[in-house]
């Protein structure tokens, strides 16, 4: 089977997509990954066939005002008027990314499967074929067990379901471009509910993906039988891959270090950042390994107990830490989990204040620390009771083993082989 998969976004927005389209490759599949030009190495080493495409709306990331909106979650009318300029000012970029996925589709699929932001439904229409989306948040399908995570405002229980309707307006926001591909590039007429990616062109209910742990989400679920959460989707370390000198070094030369990294996530000052982590890491006395991701922690004139890491395999460096401090974005939280190692969780925007409450409801993290509110105090003492409380710990474990039990991506595997 051939399957076209769609996704694009920064490396914690492409990596779980390349992690399915590698058990499709396991499982006899042909998957072909269609991510950002940049993202060619998630695919390389494992012999994925990939598709680049147009950078898009990741040009935007350096944008001093977006980073401001990103490190105050968009709140205030400040953060309102940046979240509809950035709206704006994607919608020409997206425009290019879809003429490129175009482009893929015509190569032909037997399925196509595309991260809900992504208008795969059109491209398999014109191919005949299913579209399945594949989410990385639950932000997608209704539920009455939460909120929104996208949402963030508190709301009666009885307006959780009611508080997913923002989430399809935001994609009819983007209508105008997808109405255009339809007709140009597609030759698709326009029809009812052709902006729904939770049905398909006959109106039926599509099959969804959710590449996340159902052990993170409250118990009184009530998602339908054709949605699946099949549990986070870890893609390995490159089968030559091996640390740098350096970095081997710094591990066996001493107690574990604890981890702080905050992906792409990036404020208006990562300077001040890295001063925060450089002084906690300081007074809570721990050695750690610090990865400067895509410029979100920038730090000088470190001490001999800090490890300055562009990036490692969260698979291979996370189970020798101590402990794992990050942002709370989805892929870092599920190999974070996995790991069993405690956490601190300094969420910036969307999802991650989200995933940063479950992880602490589940026991194996600390209370969540914003990162717009981390001081060096607050940031150390949460260090210390990560790094010594030994019930954590245990519960660390014990979750690691569920979470890695699920085997996420070969179960959305045999979903996708299922009969519709």
């Amino acid at each position: 089977m051939k399957v076209l998969v769609l996704t694009h976004g920064t490396r914690g927005d492409v990596q779980p997509y390349a992690a399915l389209a590698l058990a499709m490759k396991r499982a006899g599949h042909e998957p072909v990954l269609a991510a950002p030009a940049a993202m060619a190495a998630l695919a390389e080493p494992y012999g994925i066939a990939f598709a680049p495409l147009h950078d898009g709306p990741n040009t935007l990331i350096d944008d001093p005002d977006i980073r401001q909106a990103v490190e105050t979650n968009y709140r205030g009318l400040r953060g309102k008027k940046v979240a509809l300029q950035v709206m704006r000012r994607s919608k020409p970029l997206m425009a290019a990314v879809f003429d490129d996925m175009a482009d893929v589709a015509e190569q032909g699929a037997d399925l196509v499967v595309h991260a809900p932001g992504i208008p795969g439904q059109h491209f398999a229409e014109r191919l005949g074929v299913p579209a399945v989306p594949a989410a990385l948040q639950p932000v997608w399908v209704p539920t009455a067990a939460f909120r929104n995570p996208m949402l963030p405002l508190p709301l009666p229980r009885a307006l959780n379901r009611a508080s997913y309707l923002p989430i399809k307006l935001m994609l009819r926001s983007f209508g105008g471009i997808s109405d255009d591909l339809r007709k140009r590039r597609l030759g698709l007429p326009r029809r009812r509910g052709r902006h729904d990616i939770l049905r398909g062109p006959d109106g039926r209910p599509a099959t969804v993906l959710h590449g996340f742990s159902r052990h993170l989400l409250p118990r009184e679920l009530d998602y339908p039988a054709w949605v699946h959460t099949t549990g986070f989707w870890f893609l390995p370390a490159p089968p030559d891959w091996t640390p740098s000198p350096d970095l081997a070094a710094f591990l066996d030369d001493g107690d574990a270090p604890v981890y702080v990294g905050f992906g792409s996530m990036a404020g208006t000052d990562p300077q001040r950042l890295g001063r925060i982590v450089a002084e906690a890491v300081r007074l809570a006395g721990v050695r750690a390994v610090l990865a400067s991701g895509w410029g979100g922690i920038r730090a000088e004139s470190l001490p001999d107990t800090v490890h300055l890491l562009d990036q490692a395999p969260h698979d291979w460096l996370f189970p020798r830490m101590a402990a794992i401090v990050h942002h709370g974005g989805s892929g870092t939280t599920g190999a974070a989990l996995a790991a069993g190692r405690p956490q601190v969780i300094c969420p910036f925007v969307a999802d991650q204040p989200f995933w940063a409450a479950r992880v602490y409801a589940a026991g194996v993290a600390l209370p969540p620390q914003p990162q717009r509110r981390l001081t060096p105090d607050a940031l150390a003492g949460a260090l210390r009771v990560a790094t010594t409380d030994r019930a954590m710990a245990i519960t660390a474990a014990d979750f690691a083993e569920r979470i890695r039990a699920e085997n996420g991506a070969e179960r959305a595997v045999a979903i996708l082989e299922s009969p519709t």
